[in-house]
């Protein structure tokens, strides 16, 4: 597939339009690449950079030096070419006064890049905002699934109610050196933000997916035994026996759903699967399944609160987008049904004296109390005997204090919630007008005289 452009090229290279400025039209046997120059360009780089210039013409020249003879900036794009099959680029001369001048260009021809910093929100919008059904994403030097990963974190973070550093800021301190692969806070968020790479079964509630499936076997009229769930942890959606009538319902990993609705589309199999609300329109694009909007913010068994939309191949492929109110009240009361029963099991823990976790400390840091323990007086623990027969844990591991530092850690915590109260009493309290406190007199001898009738 070719861009479709309304400029006219400047001229062409073996049959590639060059939209570039140029001095000269070059065969590419006849450029020589500077044995000095360090950059190296693995291979599959060069075969994409290849297909963009192949697809998009040459949008930037070769420049070589009248000094040396030789190239100074577009090593990357001769070698591209030249792999491509191509046989000839633009060229542009350039005159350096001396080596010092060629050197210092040849190396700053791919440092300058090097320097540049992506912000990874604006690049997850400007992705959310590519039709693919008119640029592939691959010209932009991304894949799919690295561009559905980008769109999934943004939608993932602009879902977020909970005021946490956001998914972007964390991946550019990673992307600087900052954070490493290793760090908690590295792979706390990348957990939260990043489209899990596994499945419904583990992350989707199931009165959420009951009731997906109960709307989807009555709006179509299809028996429920024909619905199947080939995205289950370590399965392999595309090695999974579909029966000729089978039907997926279910959530897939919303990184690689673009590849998962070209792949289905391509062997014939109907789908009704969940899809990120945000970017729904990017992934519908590529496929000739039907967009229903629905937006209801699911909260996944990871914790993850995420306005989720549906993408579906069982509307014969005359609709584009629906609307499906009946879906949107079914999954939002499943959901909210799901959370009420979530917080009414949920467990209640405290802890004695003597062990102190990381949401304790970081407690104590926002009431101003200054508090330490030192090495000898503490002991890495990740469990309680009394929890092991349970088979439960202390969230992030804690320490075992000694008695000394175990009062240290009580008097903190009294003085927390003193801290908190006075927090709370110093807030400001709206006071009734004497206009209301009549109101309120004459509401209270109404209800004494009720009372005593």
């Amino acid at each position: 597939m070719n861009y479709t452009t309304s400029a006219e090229p400047k001229a062409t290279a073996g049959g590639v339009p060059v939209f570039c400025s140029h001095d000269k039209i070059v065969k590419l046997a006849d450029l020589k690449p500077n044995p000095k120059n360090p950059n190296h360009h693995p291979e599959d780089q060069l075969e994409l950079l290849g297909r963009i210039i192949r697809q998009t013409g040459w949008r930037q020249p070769i420049t070589v030096s009248t000094l040396s003879g030789y190239v100074v900036k577009g090593h990357g794009r001769l070698a591209a070419a030249t792999l491509a099959g191509m046989t000839e680029a633009p060229v542009d001369y350039q005159n350096y006064a001396n080596e010092s001048e060629e050197y210092a260009d040849l190396i700053a021809d791919n440092r300058i890049a090097e320097l540049a910093e992506i912000d990874q929100r604006k690049l997850a919008e400007l992705f959310a905002d590519i039709d693919a059904e008119i640029v592939p994403v691959e010209l932009s030097g991304y894949t799919d699934e690295e561009a559905d990963a980008l769109t999934a974190a943004l939608a993932s973070a602009l879902e977020d109610e909970e005021g946490d550093p956001d998914w972007f800021e964390v991946r550019e301190r990673y992307d600087n050196g900052d954070l490493d692969e290793e760090d908690e806070e590295y792979q706390a968020f990348v957990e939260k933000f990043e489209t899990k790479r596994t499945t419904d079964d583990c992350y989707t509630p199931d009165m959420v997916y009951e009731a997906v499936a109960d709307w989807v076997a009555k709006e179509y009229g299809i028996d429920r035994s024909r619905f199947v769930r080939p995205f289950y942890p370590g399965g392999d959606y595309q090695a999974y026996n579909y029966k000729p009538d089978a039907v997926v319902v279910d959530n897939p990993p919303f990184s690689i759903l673009s590849e998962i609705l070209r792949w289905y589309q391509e062997h014939e199999i109907d789908f009704f699967l969940f899809a990120p609300a945000l970017t729904l329109f990017s992934s519908a694009s590529s496929s000739a399944g039907c967009a229903i909007p629905t937006g209801v913010a699911i909260t996944y068994e990871n914790g993850a609160n995420v306005s989720t939309s549906f993408l579906t191949s069982l509307e014969g492929g005359f609709w584009r987008v629906r609307t499906a109110p009946t879906l949107y009240d079914t999954v939002r009361k499943a959901n909210d049904e799901n959370l009420r029963q979530m917080k009414a099991e949920l467990p209640k823990y405290s802890y004695p004296d003597e062990i102190i976790t990381s949401a304790i400390v970081q407690k104590w840091s926002h009431y101003g109390i200054d508090f330490r323990v030192s090495t000898a007086e503490s002991f890495p623990i990740s469990a309680l005997d009394a929890q092991k027969e349970y088979g439960k844990a202390i969230y992030g591991k804690g320490y075992l204090l000694s008695e000394r530092a175990a009062a240290e850690r009580a008097a903190a915590e009294r003085a927390a919630a003193e801290r908190a109260a006075a927090e709370r009493a110093a807030a400001h309290r709206w006071e009734l007008s004497l206009r209301e406190k009549e109101i309120v007199k004459r509401l209270s001898a109404g209800s004494t005289k009720e009372r005593n009738s």
